[in-house]
């Protein structure tokens, strides 16, 4: 039976605490996420996928998100087809054989050198933050062999039976996102089955002008998104509260009403600015141009933007909720691990910030900002 996303959202809901205790989000989780369509959102149309908008797809984990903010983190890579359409289109043809819903997890970092070999590449080594790798179809691993195309790493594309999970997922927040390491030993991977991240596209679609790495950026900083609406949506719900003491309930006290004000004020921003920047971008690239230097770079800054904004107002959020929120089974601390994370990611910290400020004065930005 075909799941509608309001129903795939309550199982999200009913089972978001089995993710933090597994660690990871279950393949049969994963399978529902394909029959709403999130594994085949980025998958070129030449294929039967459905190569949404940019902001179609970031709604949708946003939704996501609101519900569980490590599930919205696994289906934001959904969005990873993108990558893949630098694949050679003979490749891609048998990547999408048996259909479009393809969930593909990396694990790029560190880059391994690899061996040159006939027609190919021996693949050793061992590689960090592999989110939502225990439910992929395909997995993939940063290697450098030779002279880097570009100066850019390859990624080497496995199945997963070449691949040794080692689950170390440890963390205080995203804890259901599996996130483990990959480990490969002596594996051959042909030429045709390697790409470079954000590399020449061979797929002639809109989706696939969009700037690869920026949009990266934004499917993980969208899921903070979500996050932070939802807690500031409980500390709005939790103002009739009646508290531990004989205090004002607290939507009878100003300095929470004008928190809970703030807060909304500071996310709806951020979150128009996100989506602003997204559409103008998507405008371009669908009209057959390229995206400029300026709009790829307002997409960085929106996205790390949002992700320090919302952990902002998840913060604010939890402070608001006083001592309940201190407990296990509060869903505000949950809110506030997760939110954490967001900003942390090496895509979304605050040196973007400094390539956005080089980029707006003209000057040359960071190396890897763009």
């Amino acid at each position: 039976m075909t799941q509608t996303l309001d129903q795939v959202l309550a199982l999200v809901a009913e089972r978001r605490s089995e993710f933090e205790e597994k660690r990871h989000v279950p393949r049969d989780v994963i399978s529902e996420f394909k029959s709403v369509g999130i594994y085949r959102a980025s998958t070129p149309k030449l294929f039967g996928g459905d190569a949404l908008p940019p902001a179609e797809f970031l709604r949708l984990i946003e939704r996501i998100s609101m519900v569980d903010g490590s599930a919205g983190w696994v289906a934001s890579f959904g969005s990873s087809s993108v990558y893949l359409a630098s694949l050679p289109l003979d490749t891609q043809a048998q990547l999408y054989a048996d259909g479009p819903d393809v969930a593909f997890a990396g694990g790029l970092f560190p880059v391994q050198q690899a061996e040159l070999v006939e027609g190919g590449y021996r693949v050793s080594g061992r590689w960090k933050f592999a989110s939502g790798c225990m439910g992929a179809d395909l997995l993939g691993v940063g290697i450098k062999a030779g002279e880097d195309r570009a100066g850019r790493p390859l990624t080497a594309v496995l199945r997963p039976e070449q691949v040794e999970i080692a689950e170390n997922w440890d963390v205080i927040g995203m804890r259901g996102t599996g996130s483990h390491d990959l480990v490969v030993d002596g594996v051959v991977v042909l030429e045709e089955w390697t790409f470079v991240r954000g590399g020449e596209p061979t797929v002639d679609e809109p989706l696939y002008r969009y700037p690869t790495v920026p949009y990266a950026a934004q499917v993980l900083a969208v899921v903070g998104l979500g996050v932070a609406r939802a807690a500031l949506d409980l500390a709005i719900a939790d103002g009739g509260r009646a508290g531990y003491t004989s205090a004002p309930k607290p939507a009878e006290r100003a300095t929470y009403r004008i928190a809970v004000g703030q807060a909304e004020a500071q996310l709806r921003s951020a979150r128009a600015f996100f989506y602003e920047a997204t559409e103008e971008t998507w405008a371009t690239v669908a009209a057959g141009d390229s995206a400029s230097t300026e709009q790829a770079s307002l997409l960085r800054l929106a996205s790390a933007h949002l992700a320090k904004t919302s952990f902002e107002v998840v913060r604010a959020a939890y402070q608001l909720s006083g001592i309940a929120a201190i407990a296990d089974g509060s869903p505000m601390q949950r809110f506030l691990r997760d939110a954490s994370v967001v900003p942390q990611h090496a895509f979304l910290q605050e040196g973007m910030y400094d390539g956005a400020g080089a980029v707006l004065m003209g000057v040359q930005p960071f190396p890897g900002y763009l």
